[in-house]
């Protein structure tokens, strides 16, 4: 690979982000405040993903329960999944599509939020886990890429997405993780106040 290769990533990067930011900025926003609502009303965050989508996800846990840029009180999430004698089980037992699903039945309440991260939208793991998550009258913010996929039709008016505007999957895994460092910014200025 050539330094001109090199380059023309870093360029799609950035492009892939400024495009995303014209449209998402709205929508980043309110994310975070769903997250503030949530945890000021004693609930916790769920997420979930597959593959480089759960490792984001364990990013969010781990900056929400033990720091993003400031020491503060840690906040309830945890990343579904992590568990390697639950996922198997499940996934032996009963089938992969219900290993989220069957956590949050048995974990979660109407006050919690659960955060998905997909870059096509289409896997039957966080389809069983939004219908899950409706089912306890949670609400689901979607990070998702490419055109939704089945994820987008599943969503509510109380839910929301933050599609990354991309068809490329390291270019959404890439704002995907912005997107992440964004809320967690937005929730410690809103729960902690400003930092400098």
């Amino acid at each position: 690979m050539s330094e001109e290769s090199v380059y023309k990533l870093f360029q799609h990067s950035i492009e892939a982000k400024m495009d995303a930011g014209e449209v998402l900025l709205p929508d980043i926003v309110e994310a975070a405040h769903m997250m503030v609502e949530c945890l000021l009303d004693e609930g916790k965050i769920l997420v979930c993903g597959n593959g480089p989508s759960a490792a984001l996800g364990q990013i969010l846990t781990n900056s929400l329960i033990n720091r993003f840029e400031r020491e503060r009180p840690s906040l309830p999430c945890f990343t579904l999944g992590c568990d390697l004698t639950n996922v198997t089980a499940i996934a032996n037992e009963k089938s992969f599509n219900e290993v989220f699903a069957k956590e949050i039945k048995a974990l979660a309440n109407d006050k919690d939020l659960l955060i998905l991260l997909s870059s096509s939208g289409n896997s039957s793991n966080l389809l069983q886990a939004i219908q899950a998550a409706h089912d306890k009258d949670m609400k689901v913010i979607a990070l998702n890429g490419r055109d939704g996929g089945n994820i987008s039709s599943l969503l509510d008016v109380q839910d929301k997405e933050l599609r990354v505007p991309s068809n490329s999957r390291g270019r959404i895994h890439e704002v995907h993780l912005l997107i992440i460092f964004c809320l967690c910014d937005l929730v410690d200025q809103q729960l902690f106040g400003s930092f400098d």
